[in-house]
């Protein structure tokens, strides 16, 4: 008989690739299995999610406008994605550990999964069900983690026996089976749990609560359509009225809140007279209002995509606020979101006519669910981060001594008016035109101001007037065009816009943080 001492079977153990491979599939089968659960329970509690979630709050101020303004919208997948690479490398090292030391191996692989377990306990709209997700994953990555070492081991014991024929690097004899066959249908079986759970879960996440049972009220205050727009005219500029599906969205939910009407409710309360709450139908009957408003992000960058008009239906949040009484000394109201961001707007700019709104409506339909179903705050001239609360739930007279928002907290201004901007639409930048007659053309916005003029200069030349399309109010941007005999060269055009008290747009440059950014949009172009 062939005896094998611990030392030779050790030497025989597969190389730390397998092992490693092995906890980071376990890892993303827990993952997938938990993303699952999630998506039937509440999508926000998914691992992955909660974690994600956690980050962006922890996240440095210049780091986040630096992902906003680098990436986009396309920040929030790159920031999962990262979130997933970095659990899976930590998975992979566990096992690499577990080779030698499989209790600390696995203990790492909990660990990873009761770190997910916890982000999802913290998030401000966290209740049980929230665990559930993080558990699944604990128990199916520790266990499957288990299982697929278990598999290993048994390969490399089969190794370190020379009558099995079987092992790491050869093939068993007899029954025509593999050790690395085994292997690797165990490690394809724990990538099909891991995607399939991951898919799923991701398909039921993205589902929203459907808006088509909504019928929208007929509002006490109607507008008249709205004028004529410059679009099929000037080819490339912005619509007058933005569709909703191409708003800009701008917010920090990694997964769309699933928020039906059933259940759902507005409170006003704390430094008020009489608090009350509505339900949606309640809310509905109230007499509403139409206001055609665009809407900025801080965010924004001189020139950026992040600003859109349309026409917004709801209840003037005046009329809520005086219905509650607010009590003196109040200074901001302190608005709070389903998923739990919290948004601080000065009293004055909701209780004067600008007519802020509980909106319900946004273009004609129910506000889309990524755009803040079943209702949301929309404040006229302020950058949405003080005045625009999606998913809206909660509306609180305070004092910013008493509570600090979401942003405020980060250091963003507490009073954030949106300055005089506009942008060059067309030509694009560094594009190529044949010379002689080109339209240059744009949008401009001054939100409770209202634009007076619009100019454009080429080269640092001298300024030239533009005409200005259809005027919609004081709170909804200006189309402009500019016909320019352009001459060959590389040219550079630069925009500037006045609003109706006189002021000149700031030529100065500032970044949005802490209150948005200022500066004239220009663009390069070629002519030949």
């Amino acid at each position: 008989m062939t005896t094998t001492s611990p030392q030779t079977a050790a030497t025989q153990r597969p190389a730390r690739g397998w092992y490693a491979l092995g906890t980071l599939l376990a890892t993303a089968a827990g993952a997938g299995v938990g993303h699952l659960v999630a998506g039937f329970v509440a999508p926000e509690s998914s691992p992955v999610l909660a974690v994600g979630s956690t980050v962006i709050d922890a996240t440095p101020t210049p780091v986040k406008e630096w992902a906003v303004s680098t990436f986009g919208t396309a920040d929030k997948p790159i920031l999962v994605g990262s979130v997933t690479v970095v659990t899976l490398i930590l998975a992979g090292l566990a096992g690499v550990v577990a080779r030698r030391r499989r209790t600390l191996g696995l203990a790492i692989v909990g660990v990873l999964a009761v770190l997910a377990l916890a982000a999802a306990a913290t998030r401000p709209t966290a209740s049980a069900v929230s665990l559930l997700p993080g558990f699944v994953t604990a128990v199916v990555g520790v266990l499957a983690a288990g299982w697929f070492l278990g598999v290993l081991d048994r390969w490399g014991a089969a190794s370190a026996d020379p009558a099995s024929g079987a092992g790491p690097d050869r093939t068993a004899h007899g029954d025509g089976t593999s050790g690395r066959r085994t292997v690797l249908a165990a490690a394809a079986g724990l990538g099909a749990v891991a995607a399939t759970g991951g898919g799923i879960g991701q398909s039921l996440a993205r589902s929203t609560a459907s808006t088509g049972d909504v019928v929208l009220p007929t509002p006490a205050t109607t507008l008249e359509p709205l004028p004529q727009g410059l679009e099929e005219m000037v080819r490339g500029v912005s619509s007058f009225r933005t569709p909703n599906d191409a708003f800009y969205r701008i917010d920090t939910a990694l997964v769309i809140p699933r928020v039906g009407t059933d259940g759902w409710k507005l409170t006003v309360d704390g430094m008020v007279d009489n608090p009350f709450s509505l339900t949606f139908e309640e809310l509905l009957k109230l007499p509403m209002i139409e206001k055609d408003i665009t809407l900025t992000c801080v965010s924004n960058e001189v020139g950026g995509p992040y600003v859109g008009s349309a026409r917004w239906l709801g209840v003037p949040v005046r009329d809520l606020l005086e219905r509650a009484g607010v009590q003196q000394g109040v200074d901001q109201i302190f608005s709070e979101s389903t998923e739990g961001m919290t948004i601080s707007t000065p009293l004055q700019a909701l209780m004067d006519d600008r007519d802020a709104l509980v909106a319900v409506g946004m273009n004609g339909k129910p506000l889309p669910p990524v755009h803040g179903f079943p209702a949301r705050l929309v404040t006229p001239g302020l950058y949405g981060f003080v005045g625009a609360t999606k998913w809206l739930t909660k509306l609180t007279a305070t004092t910013y001594a008493q509570k600090t928002a979401y942003w405020t907290g980060k250091d963003w201004a507490t009073d954030a008016p949106i300055y005089t901007e506009s942008r060059i639409d067309t030509p694009k930048p560094l594009s190529t035109a044949k010379a002689g007659k080109i339209v240059v053309g744009g949008v401009a916005w001054a939100q409770q101001r209202g634009i007076e003029k619009v100019e454009v200069r080429v080269d640092g030349g001298d300024w030239a007037e533009a005409k200005l399309g259809n005027d919609a109010g004081i709170d909804y941007w200006r189309q402009w065009y500019w016909e320019w005999d352009a001459p060959a060269g590389r040219h550079t055009l630069e925009v500037r816009a006045t609003d109706e008290t006189g002021e000149v747009q700031t030529e100065k440059r500032q970044t949005p943080f802490p209150k948005g950014a200022t500066g004239w949009h220009s663009v390069v172009v070629t002519i030949e």
